[in-house]
């Protein structure tokens, strides 16, 4: 079978990297796919290919969307911020000055800083909990509750895999009255026009893509700690869950966000923007610019990697190099990414259904990467 064509646009300064996403295909290493950046407000790349099944009988198409798992947790982050810039949140508080049912167990004094940061000390969950489980918002967040910290919160990072979207959720949810995918819906995605979902309605179910699983299921991939093994036993998730209508109908927002390239790159182009996209005031360039205040600087617990972790993003490390020290960036199990670039006033994003056995980084992405910086490069 000859390798899927790709559809959409390219400025020509960046055909390398068209070049690269097609060869993802012509290698295999992809089956569906779409890749989008947007430079000082404005796409310069747009593509799409392959298939959206398994079988590859249906192709992927301009308005396809795909469960990007934890690159959600951007799109989560970009709404806290939100509530921060309007005065709703303080991240330096407690987060019990919102949440007075948090302060259990030792937690009276975790900000909501620490909870952005990965540094709470709640990585995973106290008791095994199924997928079925995470659909039961107030229950999920009644068990964060009462539980007690898994390390002294704000010594060490230990990533809060899926945990992290029900405490900042709640957070939001209690200071703005509505849930963190209602707010996140109403105030970035309508207004942006972007095609992002934290709780998918149910006339887009024809459009998701179908996750093709990787070879390791979600804790069978890394048990260096025992931290990180606690975090990744207390659930069990093996990337079978959003093809389920519960899963894409429940708010999971650090796991559970349905889109593609182009609404990913849009929603994050307010970073570095100043707070704006397509002429929409959504932050203050202030408030756009907090995403990169460092929080931590360490060995995390649960990646087993060095990490850097601003106000609910990653920030460039010796592992996660980039060419700009203001970038803010984030992805996804299985491959997802968005990178948010300041200084170069880029956001670029790439998703797929064919999931790599990773969280930490995909080869696929390095040719896109290599190709928009070198045409940036070019054309200084």
């Amino acid at each position: 079978m000859s390798a899927p064509q790709v559809h959409g646009f390219c400025d020509p300064r960046f055909e390398r990297a068209r070049a690269a996403f097609a060869a993802n295909f012509a290698t295999g290493a992809d089956m569906g796919a779409s890749f989008a950046a947007i430079i000082d407000g404005a796409f310069v790349v747009d593509l799409w290919g392959g298939f959206s099944d398994a079988a590859g009988t249906k192709p992927w198409e301009k308005d396809t969307i795909v469960n990007v798992y934890s690159t959600t947790k951007t799109m989560c982050a970009l709404t806290a911020l939100l509530c921060a810039d309007r005065g709703l949140i303080d991240f330096a508080a407690p987060v019990a000055k919102y949440w007075p049912e948090f302060a259990q167990n030792g937690k009276e004094r975790i900000t909501v800083a620490q909870l952005m940061s990965h540094t709470a000390g709640l990585s995973g969950f106290g008791e095994k909990i199924k997928a079925e489980d995470l659909y039961d918002w107030d229950r999920i967040c009644d068990m964060l509750a009462r539980q007690a910290p898994w390390w002294e919160p704000g010594t060490r990072s230990g990533y809060h895999t899926v945990s992290q979207g029900y405490l900042v959720g709640e957070v939001v949810r209690r200071v703005s009255g509505v849930s963190l995918g209602t707010l996140f819906r109403t105030e970035i995605a309508e207004p942006l026009g972007a095609d992002f979902h934290i709780g998918l309605p149910p006339k887009d179910d024809a459009r998701v893509a179908e996750l093709i699983p990787p070879e390791l299921s979600l804790g069978d991939v890394s048990s260096h700690s025992d931290v990180a093994k606690r975090t990744f036993a207390s659930l069990h998730l093996n990337a079978r869950e959003p093809r389920t209508e519960a899963w894409r109908r429940a708010e999971i927002p650090a796991a559970g966000g349905i889109g593609n390239a182009r609404s990913v790159a849009l929603v994050q182009s307010v970073l570095v923007n100043g707070g704006v996209a397509k002429g929409k005031r959504i932050l203050s360039e202030a408030g756009a610019r907090r995403a990169l205040e460092l929080q931590i600087e360490n060995d995390d617990l649960v990646l087993g990697i060095p990490v850097r972790f601003g106000l609910g993003y990653g920030l460039p490390s010796a592992v996660a190099p980039f060419p700009n020290k203001n970038t803010a960036f984030w992805g996804g199990w299985g491959g997802s990414l968005i990178v948010a670039d300041y200084d170069a006033k880029m956001t670029f994003s790439y998703v797929m259904n064919r999931m790599n056995s990773t969280t930490t980084g995909d080869a696929r992405v390095s040719g896109l990467f290599g190709g928009l910086y070198a045409g940036l490069m070019a054309a200084a």
